[in-house]
């Protein structure tokens, strides 16, 4: 069983709410636009940390971490994009990889609206933390938490970190 945060356009901030979680979390996934270099070191002290790179990220980030990610958690195959789009509005790079070998978990970033759908076209289940920092329209600051066991993907939280300020 595997314990997962989840977190999306931090854009160079994180607060001691987001570290709490992660401290509670076996593994943290982010979905890219983390913004600066400081926020992946100071993730990494945490616990392991998987993710791709957004638009916002530049050499640095982009040098450690790639566009797409496709990596097995567990026995549950993960594909991770930060431009993804979601089932129904793939981008043109999300459906050409999922096409290609649709994973169990899709995951994706970037619009800043927290999403949690079940793609029936693709069997495969869609996540978007929202974001979790303060840059950006979005009101209110959001990541997830889940478990996987096995081949199962369960016990899925919403966390809203508050208003954006």
């Amino acid at each position: 069983m595997t314990k997962i945060l989840l977190l999306s356009d931090s854009h160079s901030y994180i607060d001691d709410r987001i570290v709490e979680y992660a401290k509670q979390a076996d593994e943290i996934w982010h979905g890219g636009d983390f913004g600066s270099f400081e926020i992946i070191e100071q993730l990494e002290k945490i616990k392991p940390l998987k993710g791709v790179y957004g638009n916002i990220d530049g050499a640095k980030i982009r040098s450690e971490f790639q566009e797409v990610s496709r990596f097995f958690c567990e026995n549950v195959e993960v594909l991770m994009i930060h431009i993804g789009g979601y089932p129904g509005k793939y981008t043109p790079l999300a459906q050409k990889e999922i096409s290609e070998k649709a994973p169990k978990l899709f995951i994706s970033g970037h619009s800043h609206i927290l999403k949690a759908m079940f793609d029936h076209k693709n069997n495969l289940l869609h996540l978007n933390p929202g974001a979790c920092g303060k840059q950006g329209w979005h009101k209110m600051r959001t990541m997830m938490r889940f478990v996987i066991d096995d081949t199962e993907i369960k016990d899925l939280e919403i966390i809203e970190l508050g208003a954006k300020v």
